[in-house]
């Protein structure tokens, strides 16, 4: 489906008149990568993923940042009519969600902060420098997203992965448009919320893997104190890639949260 505008790609499946649930994807996903949760919580709420912008048929931003998506976020908000959403945002999805709350006047009935950060440092800084040079400098030297699928994949996930899930999850990574990728690497570099981690007012979850080396189980649990009303959620043997590596373990976990959300609405 396409918004009114034009300008995103989205699928969705439930009563329109429910509320919204939406999924935001990570740098190698997809709308599609939710299609498991989309099925599963469409009888409850309006289950919702989008294309961000310059992924699938979304148009990309004339400049990307993380600001600048969250801006692009409230618009694809106003675009449905979704008032008070939950929104459930994976890696940098998340940030996303963070940055939104924090430039948004109207607020999320709940959030999800799956396997993300609230900074990902300085722009300058070495780790940061030789994380980006590690994932642009393939592509560098002529490998494309469709020859990278593959390792990046296996790169990001723990133990056991559910093998449909892997095979979606390559899938997307392969279709991610080069240019994209690039942009929302660069757009990392200097994203820092934890100043507002504090002012996070609506029940959150924060869901980490235990075995994710992008966003450190340790790291969310740290974050996760600094939430007036955050619920910390590990999921063991699991990597970068929860929804796609063990997606059973993953909706049980958001539909535990969610049946508790519901019971203070």
């Amino acid at each position: 489906m396409i918004t009114k505008d034009g300008r995103f790609a989205y699928e969705a499946a439930g009563d329109p008149d429910a509320t919204p649930l939406i999924f935001l994807h990570g740098i190698g996903g997809a709308a599609r990568a939710w299609r498991q949760q989309l099925a599963r919580f469409s009888p409850q709420f309006r289950a919702i993923a989008w294309d961000m912008p310059g992924y699938g048929r979304s148009a990309p931003l004339a400049s990307v940042s993380i600001a600048a998506l969250a801006d692009a976020l409230q618009q694809f908000i106003e675009q449905l009519g979704a008032t008070t959403p939950i929104l459930v945002g994976h890696s940098i999805g998340g940030m996303i969600v963070q940055k939104w709350l924090a430039q948004s006047p109207k607020p999320a009935r709940a959030i999800v902060l799956a396997q993300t950060s609230p900074a990902f440092g300085k722009a300058d800084g070495d780790w940061q420098k030789s994380f980006i040079a590690a994932r642009l400098g393939p592509l560098d030297r002529g490998e494309t997203m469709k020859s990278l699928a593959p390792s990046l994949v296996k790169e990001l996930v723990g133990d056991d992965p559910d093998p449909k899930g892997m095979e979606l999850a390559r899938e997307c990574m392969a279709s991610v448009p080069e240019a994209s990728y690039r942009a929302m690497m660069l757009a990392l570099m200097g994203f820092d919320q934890r100043s507002t981690l504090k002012d996070i007012s609506v029940p959150t979850l924060l869901l980490s893997g235990s075995k994710d080396n992008n966003a450190p189980a340790p790291m969310m649990a740290k974050t996760a104190t600094f939430i007036p009303s955050a619920e910390y959620v590990e999921l063991a043997g699991v990597g970068h890639l929860a929804n796609l590596e063990r997606p059973d373990a993953f909706d049980e976990a958001l539909g535990r949260f969610l049946n508790s959300v519901a019971t203070k609405m």
